[in-house]
């Protein structure tokens, strides 16, 4: 299997290794530093069993860093050279920000060491992940350890994989496509399969790994064309057989809406909750809230300020409109007003569209930055939101996109968010079609989340926030 699952969420093989070896590589850094720190003077070599509780938190910090500025995203495109900046930015700047805080601030707690050992481990650090992605992008490049996978079927649906899979990277190779009559064809015709050979044989043969099952109306086809035995004697000898839904998920983090039927929302693993998760989830929301308001207070405050200096001192501060929340019961959620306030002088709800001329300088700034956002806050502390879930949209948007978007109000089954799945992977939404996109997001969020793919989400917004991802 090319994937490890842990708390619902499937992830890549390769990546949980390459995050375990530079854990290793950053734990192994902070002794390396002590060694050299400590031989170039008279002072004698610190007590490594003492260093140990150093060196995990140091490593555990700049990994919880590197995640939070995208540097382990499956199916990224980016070169290595974009790849050493983020992990330059986590270790030198934020990385280095947090430990640095956290052992002047509390040095009773024993994980103090000087900043002459930091700055060496974390020069040791950087060069040592240097040298294993540059390996690792060498050798996860070579075909041989691509997963190979046979895809059962060649009409649409089996088109659908194929684009799919093709807009995402390379990591994950169609070795062919076995056709099922009385289908035809929409596939590259060199990708078909001759069937000369069993589809066993064919696996063993081409190192097939998996099979997707892609049949374009599977009840309809006739039960002596439907690969059935073959299809089983794969399954029995090892193979994994999926079909495409659910590979589709696993492979994108997202739901095919428009492949979707409702029994498979119904029967497929997930879409299920608890009263226990439910109190730990408000338990980690009030908690967060309020930690959140000790540390923005002073952000909030300079917003108040700049407001006020733009727009004069009448100038509303705090933006309240009506969402749709939890349950499909309507909310008033709290922004900065970071638009004039005659953006909608006419009453009517219009969609906000890149370099909006209707956003004021500060308020520009609030929005790429969040701060924008803040006042949601109390939203939360009132139960009306979740820190991670769906963004609560207008209800004359929800109105008219329910009657577009299949399945759009099966996102009001969970309370909205600050920030959610669909915020870290898509960009801001400004149509019917972006809104279709982000359901796509939303839905796979409500099918799989747990709590700690909320606490991943909200370390990866911190990509969002300090790039400006997806903001208008």
């Amino acid at each position: 299997m090319n994937h490890i699952r842990i708390f619902r969420q499937h992830i890549p093989s390769h990546l949980v290794l390459l995050i375990v070896l530079e854990y290793i590589a950053m734990v192994a850094a902070v002794y390396a530093a002590h060694a050299l720190r400590f031989s170039w003077g008279e002072a004698p070599l610190p007590d490594f069993a003492g260093v140990q509780s150093r060196a995990q938190v140091y490593a555990a910090v700049n990994l919880l860093c590197m995640i939070a500025m995208g540097a382990y995203r499956p199916r990224t495109k980016e070169g290595l050279t974009g790849s050493m900046l983020r992990t330059m930015v986590a270790i030198f700047l934020i990385g280095t920000a947090i430990l640095s805080a956290s052992f002047y601030l509390f040095p009773s707690i024993g994980l103090f060491f000087g900043r002459g050992v930091l700055a060496m481990a974390s020069i040791i650090s950087l060069l040592a992940i240097t040298l294993i992605r540059w390996l690792f992008r060498k050798i996860t490049d070579a075909s041989a350890l691509r997963w190979r996978i046979l895809v059962c079927g060649a009409r649409d649906k089996a088109l659908r994989v194929s684009t799919l899979l093709g807009e995402q990277g390379d990591d994950v190779e169609i070795v062919g496509f076995w056709p099922v009559a009385p289908e035809g064809h929409r596939v590259p015709a060199e990708k078909i399969i001759d069937k000369t050979l069993s589809m066993y044989q064919l696996c063993l043969q081409q190192n097939i790994q998996e099979i997707v099952v892609a049949v374009d109306e599977r009840r309809r086809t006739d039960q002596n064309d439907f690969p059935l035995e073959e299809l089983l004697d794969c399954k029995l000898n090892g193979i994994s057989v999926v079909d495409d839904l659910m590979f589709l998920e696993r492979e994108l983090g997202r739901l095919d809406i428009r492949s979707l039927s409702p029994g498979w929302l119904v029967f497929s693993e997930g879409f299920s909750f608890s009263p226990t998760r439910d109190v730990l989830e408000r338990g980690f929301d009030l908690l967060a809230s309020l930690m959140l308001l000790l540390v923005a207070w002073p952000f909030m405050l300079l917003a108040v300020i700049g407001i006020k200096l733009e727009e004069g001192l009448r100038a509303p501060v705090i933006y309240s409109q009506e969402r749709v929340g939890y349950g499909g019961r309507m909310f008033r959620v709290h922004k900065f007003r970071s638009m004039r306030s005659d953006a909608e002088k006419d009453g009517k709800a219009v969609w906000a569209q890149k370099n909006d001329s209707r956003i004021t300088r500060v308020g520009n700034f609030m929005r790429n930055t969040r701060i924008d956002e803040l006042p949601q806050i109390f939203n939360v502390l009132k139960g009306q939101m979740s820190f991670v879930g769906p963004r609560p949209e207008r209800p004359q948007f929800v109105e008219e996109l329910a009657k577009q978007i299949p399945y759009y109000k099966e996102r009001h089954r969970v309370k909205p968010g600050i920030t959610g799945w669909a915020q870290l992977c898509y960009p801001y939404g400004a149509s019917v079609e972006d809104a279709e996109e982000k359901l796509k997001y939303d839905l796979y969020y409500i099918k799989n989340h747990s709590l700690l793919f909320e606490l991943f989400i909200l370390v990866r917004t911190v990509e969002v926030i300090l790039l400006g991802n997806g903001v208008r």
